[in-house]
């Protein structure tokens, strides 16, 4: 592999001319030539330019059902060739745990964000944000805020620590979203990201324009964004003010988001001393994060934040489980633990680093920066040569407050301890960092976790509270997962937009949409009262293919009987007051006297409006959004209106959900109760293979 790397761009695989300048990334353990990377030539203009054009049409077409279950097939692609980027990613210093976060978590995040847009967005292309804002008394003008997809590209700048989940991750709630992605991956570990993108390229089902990769340097590429393009960028802070800095984020509406240097903290609580799960957990964690990736992890543990008694105790315990777990070495020797830092340039920087520590005061507790003893490929031992070895460094300072250990980065496995004599004072610590993605903290007792988290939450993107009830199941301190924010205040960069449906919202514009009933409808695929209704036939008779938005049944009065109350009451169990004690129902200010069940009167109206028949209805799997309105007294009369509000097809089953608006109305046509009722029809009459009539799920038959 020492040819140039190749880019995906413009819809093909694309190589400098020959003889273009290139930089030689070498392999981190053995130095090693592996490729040469350049982008000599290439116009990245013409990159945005497609992304905008064909991605954009391509992406556009799909709802966000549709590309959720693209995302499930790239998962899949990559799961089935997972070994092949195993390997590569030996190369980079890689061991199988190192792997099992980079590749396996890129693999996890396709997985969940496939997931989370089935279950959370709509089978459509636009996304409603909130409920209906009523403007006018008649309820003819209304008001609702949704997103709509950005018309531009996302340019995700990567770092070179995992060239598949800090890649994956940008990527996924982008496409999810139908914003077509250029990756730009770090040098140092641009093959691997090359070599998962060939992987999906190659399944065939990549939207055409929905992802480019640049292997190389992008100069210039600021100067081709505009409004309507994002940028997402993980490194140094320096290079990410200066790219925010340009013209086009500064007054060109280019959305920039970024994750940046991170001084976490992990507090151990005062009550976490030696021989309590607390302690134990504490160290396990340290040694993790200190260790996989050789410490080269934005979210790692750089400043352990512990009680003034404690600290001996700490050091020693983690000495001893660093003599027992970790082996440095080439990770294609089977029993090596932690491997290399990238590159020796990385190497480097971190010494540096670790000199600037001690000369602002820290004293070297464990490990060292000589070249450590290594084992090589082969399984031999000897000193590192050419490969950019550290091993774990942990150092000590006896003044706490000492601004470089709260400022200076030594991003490798090097960490620094630091003693507090009270929990206001570990507060303090934490926030000294300015800023970080995660901060942890082990603790039994509620007390100090609710004293810090008052304290230290504003200047973190994460917490993790690891007690005993945890420490077997938490993800650990430095993996993020992609239900959560990864980002965080101040120094790490600001940015929040990762985690959950609020990253596929980050690559959309919320709009304030006004009009009539009618108009709204329209634009959004939900009916809103007002609009207009059709009553042919039962709209339970109607499969999917049949059912409109719109359809609607309106049930005929049923009179409530002082009877009927005490029947369900005592059938139920439910005497409530209000129910069965005329003068205490008087007294309550929200009752003109007894009154029926809410339960009761929902209950009839499903009697009112069913179709008992077979039909294509298969099932009632619940209601939402239940309000009541108005009492009902003995002697009232009751009917529903249903309206079909919501059609959604499943793209992988032979039904879909709808969604149902649910009025029950007394013989005032005053409003008693408002829902949402929720069933699963059959796409197809011949499919319908269940009762018509809506049976709630898990209750049995």
């Amino acid at each position: 592999m020492t040819d140039v790397l190749p880019s995906y761009v413009l819809g093909r695989w694309w190589t400098p001319a020959e003889g273009a300048d290139a930089v030689t990334v070498a392999d981190a353990s053995t130095g090693e030539p592996v490729v040469r990377i350049s982008t000599a030539g290439l116009d990245l203009g013409a990159v945005l330019e497609f992304a905008r054009t064909k991605g954009q049409s391509s992406l556009g077409a799909l709802t966000f059902h549709q590309r959720a279950l693209l995302l499930k097939q790239f998962a899949i692609a990559l799961t089935e060739r997972k070994q092949e980027l195993y390997d590569l990613s030996k190369r980079a210093g890689a061991t199988e745990r190192d792997s099992l976060n980079d590749v396996d978590g890129g693999i996890g995040v396709l997985f969940t964000y496939s997931s989370k847009g089935r279950r959370e967005l709509p089978n459509a292309q636009v996304y409603l944000d909130g409920p209906v804002e009523q403007l006018s008394k008649d309820g003819s003008f209304l008001a609702r805020h949704v997103y709509t997809r950005l018309p531009g590209v996302a340019v995700q700048i990567n770092a070179f620590n995992f060239p598949m989940w800090g890649a994956l991750e940008k990527f996924a709630p982008a496409f999810l979203a139908g914003v077509p992605t250029v990756v730009k991956p770090a040098t140092p570990t641009a093959y691997v990201a090359e070599a998962w993108v060939r992987i999906l390229v190659e399944t065939g089902l990549l939207p055409e324009g929905s992802l480019q990769l640049v292997s190389g340097s992008i100069p210039g590429i600021f100067d081709h964004l505009r409004l309507g393009d994002l940028v997402g960028f993980t490194g140094s802070a320096s290079t990410a003010e200066r790219l925010r800095s340009h013209e086009c984020v500064q007054t060109g509406g280019v959305r920039f988001t970024s994750e940046t240097d991170s001084i976490n903290a992990s507090v151990l609580g005062p009550d976490a001393v030696p021989g309590t799960p607390e302690f134990d957990a504490y160290v396990k964690q340290l040694l993790v994060e200190l260790t996989t990736k050789a410490g080269q992890k934005c979210t790692a543990i750089r400043r352990a934040i512990v009680p003034e008694g404690s600290v001996d105790a700490v050091v020693e315990a983690l000495r001893a489980k660093i003599a027992e777990r970790v082996v440095i070495g080439d990770p294609h020797a089977a029993n090596v633990t932690m491997g290399p830092l990238v590159s020796l340039a990385q190497r480097d920087e971190v010494l540096r680093a670790v000199s600037s520590l001690e000369a602002a005061g820290g004293r070297v507790l464990l490990g060292s920066t000589v070249a450590p003893e290594i084992v090589r490929a082969d399984g031999s031992v000897g000193v590192a040569g050419d490969g950019a070895f550290v091993e774990p460094v942990l150092i000590g300072f006896a003044d706490a407050s000492a601004d470089a250990v709260h400022e200076i980065e030594a991003f490798g496995p090097v960490a620094s301890v630091l003693a507090y004599r009270t929990v206001d004072e570990a507060a303090d610590l934490v926030a000294r960092g300015g800023g970080s993605l995660v901060t942890s903290v082990a603790t039994n007792d509620p007390v100090v976790a609710t004293a810090l988290l008052s304290r230290i939450a504003a200047f973190n993107g994460r917490l993790l509270f690891l007690d005993r009830a945890d420490a077997r199941t938490s993800t650990g301190h430095g993996a993020p997962v992609p239900h959560l924010v990864h980002g965080g205040p101040g120094r790490a960069g600001g940015g929040e937009e990762l985690g959950g449906i609020r990253a596929v919202l980050h690559h959309m514009q919320r709009t304030a949409v006004q009009g009539s009933p009618e108009m709204m409808t329209a634009l959004t695929g939900v009916w809103h009262q007002g609009a207009a209704s059709r009553s042919d036939r039962h709209p339970f008779r109607k499969s999917l293919a049949e059912l409109a938005i719109g359809d609607q049944l309106a049930s005929p009065l049923r009179v409530v009987t002082l009877d009927d109350i005490e029947t369900f009451a005592n059938f139920t169990g439910d005497l409530f007051y209000a129910h069965m004690n005329e003068e205490a129902a008087a007294a309550n200010p929200f009752f003109p006297g007894r009154v029926a069940h809410g339960y009761l009167l929902v209950s009839w109206a499903a009697g009112l409006f069913v179709d008992p028949d077979p039909g294509p209805v298969l099932a009632n799997y619940g209601l939402e959004n239940l309000r009541f309105i108005t009492p009902v007294s003995p002697g009232d009369e009751i009917r529903v209106v249903l309206t079909a509000k919501q059609i959604t097809p499943r793209e992988t089953d032979e039904y879909g959900e709808v969604r149902w608006d649910a009025v029950i109305l007394n013989q005032d046509d005053e409003i008693v109760a408002t829902y949402d009722v929720l069933t699963l029809v059959a796409k197809e009459l011949d499919a319908a293979s269940a009762p018509g009539a809506p049976v709630s799920i898990g209750a049995g038959r």
